[in-house]
C-alpha cells in the first residue's frame, strides 16, 4: 500500500493496473508525437512539457472506476489518456493564457451511460496541477496528479475557477 493517495485512490489505481514504479515511456512518446502533430482549424497547437508527460508515463491508458460513493459529489470513472483532448487546442491554449500557464490534456470523465462518455476533459498545467473542463466551467482538481487523483476518485468537491482567477 502506498501513502501517496487515500485508501480508495489507491484501489481504484491499482485495479485499473497501476502499480508504483510504472512507466511506459514509449505510450507517452506516442501521445506526445500524437499532440505535437495536431494544429488546430485556428492554428492553435498543444503545449508539450516533462509534467504532463510523466502523468501519461505512469497512468497512462488506466481507466479508474471509483467504488465507493463520493464524499461530496459522485464519482465518475475517468481515463487518463490525452488523446481525449486532441481536438481541444484551442480551449487548453486560451484557459493556459487566462492562468498563465501552459496547459496539456490529460484524460476525460467518462459517465456510465454511452451517451456521457466524455463529460470533462481533464488537463494538466507545466506546474503539475491539474483542471477539469465541461460544459459548465472550469474546475482546479489538485495542485499535483495525486491530489488530483485522490480528488476524483473520492468525489471530493473540487473548486471552479472564477473570472478572477482566470483574469
Amino acid at each position: 500500500m502506498t501513502t501517496r493517495f487515500s485508501v480508495a485512490a489507491d484501489a481504484a489505481l491499482r485495479a485499473a493496473g497501476w502499480q508504483p514504479g510504472r512507466r511506459d515511456m514509449r505510450q507517452a512518446e506516442i501521445w506526445a508525437d500524437t499532440l505535437r502533430a495536431h494544429t488546430s482549424p485556428g492554428g492553435h497547437r498543444h503545449a508539450l512539457f516533462p509534467a504532463a508527460v510523466e502523468a501519461w508515463a505512469e497512468f497512462g491508458g488506466l481507466l479508474l472506476v471509483p467504488t465507493a460513493p463520493g464524499r461530496q459529489i459522485a464519482p465518475t470513472p475517468f481515463v487518463v489518456d490525452p488523446a481525449h483532448g486532441l481536438y481541444w487546442a484551442r480551449t487548453l491554449t486560451e484557459l493556459g493564457r487566462a492562468l498563465d500557464t501552459e496547459i496539456a490534456p490529460l484524460g476525460a470523465e467518462r459517465g456510465e451511460h454511452p451517451a456521457t462518455h466524455g463529460t470533462a476533459l481533464l488537463a494538466m498545467d507545466i506546474d503539475g496541477r491539474v483542471y477539469s473542463l465541461d460544459h459548465s466551467g472550469d474546475y482546479y482538481l489538485g495542485a499535483d496528479i495525486e491530489t488530483a487523483l485522490t480528488t476524483l476518485v473520492d468525489g471530493v468537491r473540487p473548486a471552479r475557477l472564477t473570472l478572477a482567477e482566470t483574469v
